[in-house]
């Protein structure tokens, strides 16, 4: 009678352990069909995103709104760049999303610059005004061999 009184409390202890595992494990992962009901999905197309990764933040004033999660290019060879973006978070179409760095060689982010306009973008759309990333390598091989126009 004991010995199944023990086992009880250590079944029990077990599936315990396991709800909790299980639940911190939801709260610490990516879980994507939990995560999209938290956010929603916006492309935006670039001329050059050099430097942007998978997985890079998505901010607006600084504070992160949501991560990058895909880069492809499209039939017109741009570059688009998918963001997942937090569910409150409103984007008017007048916005601009703008490829930055946390510094001169720093991880590239993108930024986007709300508008003031009273229609937002939808789900699943495109934000086409944008600002590319600044290649520095480019702009200074140009300055170091003389043929930056003045």
């Amino acid at each position: 009678m004991g010995n199944s009184r023990v086992e009880m409390v250590v079944g029990l202890f077990l599936v315990l352990g396991f709800l909790a595992f299980g639940w911190l494990a939801l709260q610490l992962g990516e879980v994507t069909w939990l995560s999209e009901s938290k956010s929603y999905m916006l492309s935006a197309e670039f001329n050059n995103v050099s430097g942007v990764k998978s997985g890079a933040d998505v901010q607006i004033a600084g504070v992160t709104v949501g991560k990058v999660r895909q880069l492809s290019l499209n039939k017109d060879n741009m570059a688009v760049v998918d963001l997942q973006i937090d569910r409150g978070v409103k984007v008017p179409v007048d916005s601009i999303a703008s490829v930055k760095s946390t510094g001169i060689i720093g991880d590239k982010y993108v930024q986007i610059s709300l508008g003031g306009d009273e229609t937002l973008y939808k789900p699943g759309e495109t934000i086409v005004d944008t600002e590319s990333a600044v290649d520095l390598e480019s702009l200074i091989s140009k300055f170091a061999f003389g043929q930056v126009s003045k």
